[in-house]
């Protein structure tokens, strides 16, 4: 561990909490938007504890993690258009709440927590198998195909978690319609990544006859 990698990984995880505390209540125009802290709650609570965790265990991960830079050209329109899915989910959601354009009902809001909090652990499970595991899409030195576990099932389990976490950041915020264009976002970088992938990992055009769907069993 060292300060450099700890004041990166601290000042990254502040200057995000802070972003979206402006976007959320200076949007919905007052700080009593409990959807709003609770989103904050469960999305940077973990966040934290799973950055702790890698810092402690496996700084070399929580490098990887931190680092957003692409090199793919592809990835960076991928990285752009997701940047503007999240601005524009949480402009609707501060707006929706103040002028009371679409409001869930309770029930709705606690199933979305739910399966938020689930893919969060579905999340922490895929870090915890694939030390490789890196923002950006690349073939690191000495990586090594990893076919066990939840990869047995999916070939991109990361992206099964994100997509369930993201859809779920909508109910609970919403937006959650805007936050279906991920869809078409993640599709754009899988067919960038496998390509990568096929061209520079051994046996990864072995690993997709063993494991046929790339993010949901039977269905994609």
């Amino acid at each position: 561990m060292t300060k450099k990698l700890f004041f990166q990984a601290i000042i990254k995880f502040v200057l995000g909490l802070l972003m979206l505390m402006v976007l959320l209540f200076l949007l919905a125009g007052t700080i009593h938007y409990y959807n709003g802290w609770l989103l904050l709650a469960v999305l940077f609570i973990p966040m934290f504890i799973a950055g702790i965790v890698m810092m402690i265990c496996n700084p070399d991960l929580l490098k990887k993690r931190l680092n957003v830079k692409e090199e793919e050209k592809e990835q960076k329109a991928v990285v752009a258009l997701s940047g503007m899915m999240f601005l524009a989910a949480f402009i609707v959601a501060g707006l929706s709440f103040r002028f009371k354009w679409m409001q869930l009902p309770n029930w709705v809001v606690i199933i979305g927590t739910v399966i938020f909090l689930l893919a969060y652990a579905t999340y922490a499970e895929v870090l915890r198998e694939n030390a490789y595991l890196s923002r950006t899409v690349e073939v690191q030195d000495n990586q090594k195909v990893i076919d066990m576990g939840l990869y047995g099932i999916v070939r991109h389990p990361m992206y099964l978690a994100t997509l369930f976490l993201f859809l779920s950041m909508g109910l609970i915020l919403g937006s959650f319609a805007i936050l279906f264009l991920y869809i078409p976002i993640i599709s754009k970088r899988i067919k960038n990544e496998e390509k990568v992938l096929e061209e520079g990992l051994d046996g990864y055009k072995e690993y997709k006859t063993k494991v046929k769907y790339k993010v949901i069993p039977y269905i994609f």
